[in-house]
């Protein structure tokens, strides 16, 4: 389905720029909210083009500040992180009932999320995780011993895992279009192939025309541009479906996402039709917050997941059919943000944990725009501002020495046996 660009100037109440999952759900719940709202939704490109449309389909309960960070913001506290907390799970269920109700068929599965430890490097971060959780949260994150990890999956080399019920798998395309057409269903407009030039407060200005409104919504993620996020690529496969005989012997069979306790980031599903979809980090940051279709693909990585995914099932003969990737936006500080100051509205900096991030990003905005005092609208996400990343080439160095540590801390891990300290004295930097 392709939709108009924008015709020329016109007015609206809320004018919301990028159609992925932040201005969607934005719409979505301001529409229910207020039917008589006049919403015009502007896309560069096409809905759910960015990572919205190409994520690996984790909807889960992460956020990707800690939740000691969070008690430190300026006007938080430990309850308050401990609400920000129980708002993320709320949010992984939100999305479910959304999409059962409106009849958006996302193949939405709760089955948790289980992370292996392989190594006694992993072991020790793992029980150290669970501890941690137990101080902060309900104590929901549970360790797994070896045997009862095979409840779950069948993988290699494993000593034990953790695992938290809080976290759902979907079909990250079939959930944003979806989105869009329940939300022009409730008379939002939606304008694809319109670029915008400049976001203020009160117009987004196009080279089709001018959108006034009484608040604008900045909901580009990884696209935003300038030093408010930079945009760091991840990058995913996905196997051919996988006959019974595989899936016996490696389980997944209530989906659950999975991963491991290394240090640069995997992920992975056993999608609704039978497949293996896993993605990582690795990919460069490009000079100057570059975001261009050649930079989706970088065949060193893609070899790599293979790889790795193989090493981690024992796979043999399984062919890969698919393979993409995309911007996700990091800001400075790697807390994820949320705002309305005057007729500016803001969300985003999701660092990859986006898929229910964005849904809680659309409640709270609406309450915010609305202008209802709730419990959302109190969380110490509302109102923060990351400092900017530093002017080039100084960001270019600095967010591709991180990336290249996690690296080097998970050989190191391999060649001592021992916790990393690089990966130690890189966690002040990595939300943490």
């Amino acid at each position: 389905m392709t939709r108009s660009p924008l015709p020329g100037d016109r007015d609206a109440d809320v004018v919301i720029v990028g159609a992925g999952y932040t201005g969607l759900w934005t719409a979505y719940y301001l529409a229910k909210a207020d039917p008589s709202l006049r919403i015009v939704v502007l896309e560069r490109e096409t809905v759910g083009f960015g990572a919205s449309g190409r994520n690996g389909g984790w909807c889960s309960a992460l956020f990707p500040a800690s939740a000691r960070k969070l008690a430190a913001l300026p006007g938080s506290s430990r309850s308050a992180a401990i609400d920000m907390h129980r708002a993320m799970q709320d949010s992984v269920n939100e999305v479910g009932l959304v999409s059962a109700a409106e009849g958006i068929d996302c193949d939405y599965h709760k089955g948790g999320t289980i992370v292996l430890a392989r190594s006694q490097a992993q072991l020790a971060r793992a029980r150290a995780e669970v501890a941690s959780a137990g101080e902060w949260g309900p104590g929901d994150l549970r360790f797994l011993g070896r045997d009862e990890v095979e409840n779950h999956v069948r993988a290699t080399k494993v000593l034990g895992a953790t695992f938290t019920p809080h976290c759902a798998v979907i079909h990250p395309g079939k959930l944003v279009r979806g989105l869009a057409s329940v939300v022009e269903g409730l008379g939002v407009v939606i304008h694809e192939q319109t670029p915008v030039d400049v976001i203020s407060r009160g117009r987004a200005v196009t080279p089709y025309g001018v959108v006034r409104g009484e608040v604008v919504v900045r909901a580009t993620e990884g696209f935003t541009g300038g030093r408010a996020v930079a945009p760091v690529y991840s990058l995913v496969v996905a196997t051919e479906p996988l006959d019974d005989a595989t899936w016996d012997r490696i389980g997944l069979a209530d989906r659950p996402s999975f991963s491991d306790h290394r240090h640069l980031i995997i992920y992975g599903q056993r999608t609704a039709d039978g497949r293996l979809v896993f993605g990582g980090r690795g990919a460069p940051y490009h000079f100057r917050s570059r975001v261009r279709p050649a930079y989706d693909s970088e065949p060193r990585v893609f070899a790599k997941l293979q790889a790795t995914l193989r090493e981690l099932f024992s796979l043999e003969g399984v062919r890969f059919t698919h393979a993409w990737g995309g911007a996700l936006g990091v800001p400075r500080d790697w807390c994820a943000s949320v705002g309305l100051e005057g007729g500016f509205a803001w969300a985003g900096g999701y660092v990859g944990d986006g898929v229910s991030t964005t849904n809680l990003a659309g409640r709270t905005l609406t309450d915010l725009i609305l202008r209802r005092d709730t419990a959302l609208t109190r969380l110490p996400w509302v109102g923060h501002h990351s400092r900017p990343w530093e002017p080039e080439p100084f960001r270019w160095l600095g967010i591709n020495a991180g990336l290249r540590a996690m690296t080097l801390a998970d050989t190191e891990e391999r060649l001592t046996g021992h916790n990393s300290q690089l990966a130690r004295l890189m966690a002040p930097l990595l939300g943490h």
